[in-house]
């Protein structure tokens, strides 16, 4: 069973899915221990959501797979990860999928006085997303909402960036880039924030916005999550389901049965 240890703010239950260590957590561990880090306020932790996406980004780019690894918390969203998890013995139920875990933070703690930065998303898309989200939850408090340029920003833009985030102050700072770019910026940045949690949530802005659509529910738990968002933007997408998901299931199969190991 996935366990937080209260005492440390540790997570004392992994599993391993192509050599990256993977928290054996559900949504109610990861607000449980978003809480704690808060309520401690001292130091920055960021949250890593890991899918298969994540997993083969990692295998390609050592660089990309040393932020994933710096990161606090790595939880298992995509089915197949919660499927490898089982398979070793944890009692995982459901995916920690970005989006839900940003709905239901907000859903258990709109009451209490957490504050949250939305950051990424294109032009009006976080406004957009604060607002539906601070209609559903009343007494949600948004320190702030930016939408960065697509294009690599200065060293003098990223400075300020970075301290307008440390001027709003907020609890929370909820990163919507996409992966590899979210899990990229969160590692370099982590040490300039003076943010209690930070969490790369993908889609979540589009998604509460209503500017894309999730996925029917039996397509999200039983894996075909994939093949729906590729249907909706096989341009975009058609390397990283086709090209990736096939290298994850070769690669997987060599680590079942032992035929190569992977570190």
């Amino acid at each position: 069973m996935s366990r937080v240890n209260l005492k440390t703010s540790a997570i004392s239950a992994s599993f391993q899915v192509l050599g990256m260590q993977v928290n054996a957590v559900q949504i109610p561990d990861v607000i449980d221990l978003m809480e704690r880090w808060i309520l401690r306020g001292r130091d920055c932790h960021f949250i890593a959501v890991t899918n298969v996406h994540v997993v083969m980004e990692a295998q390609n780019d050592d660089s990309f797979k040393e932020a994933v690894t710096a990161a606090h918390l790595v939880v298992p969203d995509g089915m197949p990860l919660i499927w490898l998890g089982r398979l070793r013995g944890h009692r995982l139920h459901q995916r920690v999928y970005g989006p839900d875990l940003l709905i239901e933070f907000c859903r258990q703690t709109h009451k209490k006085p957490y504050s949250h930065f939305f950051f990424g998303g294109s032009p009006g898309v976080p406004e957009e997303a604060a607002m539906r989200l601070g209609r559903e939850f009343p007494g949600m408090q948004i320190q702030g909402t930016y939408s960065p340029p697509f294009r690599p920003v200065t060293v003098e833009e990223d400075e300020c960036i970075v301290r307008m985030i440390n001027e709003a102050a907020p609890d929370v700072l909820w990163v919507g880039l996409g992966c590899p770019k979210q899990e990229l910026w969160m590692y370099e940045h982590r040490d300039q924030l003076k943010v209690p949690v930070i969490v790369g949530v993908g889609q979540a802005f589009d998604l509460s916005a209503g500017r894309k659509r999730r996925a029917p529910h039996w397509m999200q738990e039983h894996g075909f999550e994939w093949l729906f968002r590729l249907m909706n933007d096989p341009r975009r997408l058609w390397r990283r389901y086709l090209i990736y998901n096939s290298q994850f299931i070769y690669f997987l199969f060599l680590e079942l049965f032992k035929l190569k190991q992977f570190e």
